[in-house]
């Protein structure tokens, strides 16, 4: 009985230890967020008002550190500071200057170095995150005819069949993402040249589209923490007004018209000088497809994933304009693809982007549009896309 009974102890201390190990910021401060533990002990916590009890005491009022606090309000509890006046003031953190003083070339806010490790490392956990994702059962491709490069040029529509040969849409667009995305795709005059003039009612799509993907999902909360914790931007307003302004903002393409924006390019597609422009996103590819205005001729790449997302580089016409190569990731969220891409943009704006999904790499490539800004000269996102290696 003697045994019994301290064993019996020995398992409820254990118990009871384990217990507290999930509900202290203990060796987690600045981590991402993480379902297995009770409370969360990164930035965004106190927004979310799950912040483990001593998240103050170990991961922010004795910080020594400007990780995740660069541009961060004064606060005279701290040892040192962030903000642009430390340097003034002569009370700024050891840091500083290593991971606040430093200019960002797209959107966001400056902030630390991000490395390619760290991009691949939060995409996977974003690819992980995608609980929206069309599963094998809710959506069905027909790809067909594979070429090679040197012939998507050529126009020749080699495919007889859709593309898109199933899709759930009753239980996928029924999701608020996918219905928010639905609301703001068909906003758009695909002509450039033509001004793009937003109804009130279409601005709040746009305001509710950001929200619903970035704020509203575990997917693009994730996405913010980690740039919160990298001091990119200051607070979560600051984050969701910068993505409306790069990604919905107007400029002009052409003819000095207010004609275009990033959105309207990556995700609904546009035609200029007789050609599709842009167009990389697969659920405007479906729906242009379903209507009978998109031909789809046949595909250069079919990454090697097999299961969704997946990227295709695709030919095809859209109401008699030729796209050569318009890749996409399939299947994935509207808040994946836009996570995605604003992760590339914001932290390799113009460059080529690294990200990694089940292990397997993906390159995005981003420009910024360099003819006007928005804010203190920040840049508006002229494309995004994923660089296949036949593109």
């Amino acid at each position: 009985m003697k045994v019994v009974a301290f064993l019996t102890l020995l398992v409820t201390l254990f118990h009871q230890g384990y217990s507290n190990s999930l509900d202290s910021c203990e060796r987690r401060c600045g981590y991402g967020t993480d379902n297995n533990f009770s409370c969360q002990c990164n930035p965004s916590c106190e927004r979310f008002r799950d912040c483990c009890s001593d998240y103050t005491e170990l991961c922010k009022a004795e910080a020594t550190s400007c990780k995740g606090r660069c541009d961060e309000k004064y606060d005279h509890d701290n040892k040192c500071h962030c903000n642009s006046k430390c340097t003034q003031y002569n009370n700024c953190c050891s840091d500083y200057k290593d991971l606040c003083d430093s200019d960002g070339g797209g959107g966001g806010g400056g902030g630390g170095v991000i490395t390619d490790a760290e991009i691949k490392s939060l995409s996977e956990t974003l690819y992980a995150l995608d609980s929206n994702k069309a599963s094998a059962s809710q959506l069905i491709i027909d790809p067909q005819a594979l070429v090679h490069d040197s012939q998507t040029g050529s126009q020749s529509d080699l495919s007889s069949r859709l593309l898109f040969k199933y899709l759930d849409e009753q239980t996928l667009f029924s999701k608020p993402t996918y219905a928010a995305l639905l609301a703001v795709l068909d906003n758009y005059n695909r002509m450039t040249g033509q001004t793009e003039d937003m109804s009130s009612q279409q601005l709040a799509e746009q305001d509710t589209f950001v929200k619903e993907t970035m704020s509203n999902t575990e997917l693009g909360r994730e996405l913010f923490a980690f740039l919160y914790t990298k001091g990119v931007y200051a607070s979560e307003e600051d984050f969701i007004h910068d993505l409306k302004m790069m990604w919905f903002g107007l400029y002009s393409r052409n003819n000095n018209k207010m004609d275009s924006s990033g959105f309207e390019h990556i995700f609904a597609g546009e035609v200029k000088g007789g050609k599709v422009s842009g167009f990389h996103n697969w659920i405007q590819f479906y729906l242009l497809e379903k209507r009978g205005k998109l031909n789809y001729y046949s595909h250069s790449f079919n990454g090697p994933w097999t299961t969704y997302p997946d990227v295709l580089g695709m030919q095809f016409k859209w109401d008699g304009y030729y796209k050569q190569v318009g890749s996409a990731v399939i299947g994935c969220s509207p808040e994946f693809d836009f996570a995605l891409y604003s992760l590339c943009y914001i932290t390799r704006p113009g460059k080529q982007c690294r990200l990694s999904l089940g292990g397997k790499e993906l390159m995005i490539q981003t420009y910024t549009w360099d003819n006007s800004s928005y804010g203190d000269g920040k840049k508006f996102i002229g494309s995004a896309f994923p660089a296949t290696p036949r593109n």
